[in-house]
C-alpha cells in the first residue's frame, strides 16, 4: 500500500481522509502539479515550483508550505514508495470551513495539501514514443484562464474519452481556427527546421518541459516560431509532437487520420527527446 502526504502528516493512502465540504471536491477550486522521477530524482521540480506559487497567487490562494519543504515532501515520497521511475502529484485546494458557500473561506482556514506517487517503471523507455501517437481534433471548451494549472479536468479528460472512440490516443483542440493544445500536453508542428508551437496566453498552460524543449532546441541550433496554427497546416507538416511532464517528447504521426510526413516519428522530435531526457536527467534533484 502507498504511502502519501495530507495536511503535515505521512499515511497509508487507506487513511487519508478531506472533508466532504473541500472546495477542491465541491468546486474545483484547487490547483496541482505532477513531477517526474527518473532514477529516483525529480525531473525539474524547480519549474513545477515556480509554476505552483504562479497557479496560487492567480487564485489569491494561500501557499499551506515554503518550497524547500515541498522539495523534502517529495524526496519522502519517492523514498518510501520506493519510486525508480514515476511521478509525484501535488494538489493544494483552499481547504473547507465546514460547509458550502460560494464565496471564498476566511482567510484563516488552512488549504489542503495532498501528494501521491505513481511507480511506472520504465518510462524514459516509452515503446509508444517508438511508434508515435494519432490524434484527433476537437472543439475547445474549457474557461478562459488555461494558464492556471487548476484541478478543471472534466473536459481534457472527455476530449480524452473522444479520441478514445475514434481510435486514437489523445485530441488536440481547437479554438477559433487554430490550434491551442493537446488534452494534457502542448503541441507542436515542424516544418523543415523550425520548430512551431502556440505563444503564451491565458489560452494554454505554460508547460515546464514545453520551456526546456524549446530551450533545448534553440542550443541545438534549431529555429522556433511562436505562433498559432491550424489542423490543416499541421496535416501537411514534416513532423509533429506533444511535451508533457510525464511523456516528455512525444511524437504525433497521424492528425484526424491523415499522416503526418512519412506517418513514423521524425528526427526532430526523436532528437530532441534524446536531448531532454539526458539534460534532465543531469539537473534533476
Amino acid at each position: 500500500m502507498r504511502t502519501v502526504y495530507l495536511n503535515g502528516d505521512y499515511l497509508p493512502e487507506a487513511d487519508a481522509k478531506v472533508s466532504i465540504f473541500d472546495r477542491g471536491f465541491l468546486m474545483s477550486d484547487g490547483v496541482y502539479e505532477v513531477t517526474s522521477v527518473l532514477g529516483g530524482k525529480l525531473i525539474d521540480f524547480d519549474g513545477h515550483a515556480v509554476r505552483l506559487e504562479r497557479s496560487l497567487n492567480e487564485l489569491e490562494m494561500r501557499a499551506p508550505m515554503e518550497k524547500d519543504d515541498l522539495l523534502q515532501v517529495h524526496r519522502e515520497l519517492v523514498r518510501r514508495n520506493e519510486i525508480e521511475d514515476g511521478l509525484v502529484y501535488l494538489q493544494i485546494t483552499r481547504g473547507s470551513d465546514g460547509d458550502r458557500d460560494f464565496v471564498y473561506p476566511s482567510e484563516d482556514v488552512e488549504p489542503t495539501i495532498v501528494l501521491f506517487t505513481q511507480s511506472k517503471p520504465g518510462m524514459a523507455q516509452s515503446l509508444v514514443a517508438k511508434k508515435g501517437i494519432k490524434v484527433i481534433s476537437i472543439a475547445d471548451q474549457r474557461w478562459g484562464r488555461r494558464d492556471i494549472k487548476t484541478v478543471q479536468l472534466l473536459y481534457p479528460s472527455m476530449g480524452k474519452m473522444m479520441a478514445k472512440a475514434a481510435g486514437s490516443d489523445d485530441a488536440w483542440m481547437v479554438e477559433n481556427g487554430a490550434v491551442t493544445e493537446g488534452t494534457s500536453n502542448n503541441a507542436y508542428i515542424v516544418k523543415g527546421n523550425t520548430i512551431i508551437t502556440r505563444h503564451l496566453g491565458n489560452e494554454i498552460l505554460s508547460g515546464i518541459t514545453r520551456k526546456a524543449v524549446l530551450r533545448f532546441a534553440k542550443e541545438a541550433q534549431m529555429k522556433v516560431e511562436e505562433r498559432s496554427f491550424t489542423i490543416e497546416e499541421a496535416q501537411g507538416a514534416d513532423e509533429a509532437f506533444v511535451t508533457s511532464a510525464t511523456t516528455f517528447v512525444m511524437p504525433v504521426v497521424e492528425i484526424d487520420g491523415s499522416a503526418i510526413g512519412a506517418g513514423t516519428p521524425g528526427a526532430v522530435a526523436t532528437r530532441l527527446r534524446e536531448i531532454y531526457l539526458e539534460e534532465s536527467c543531469k539537473a534533476a534533484v
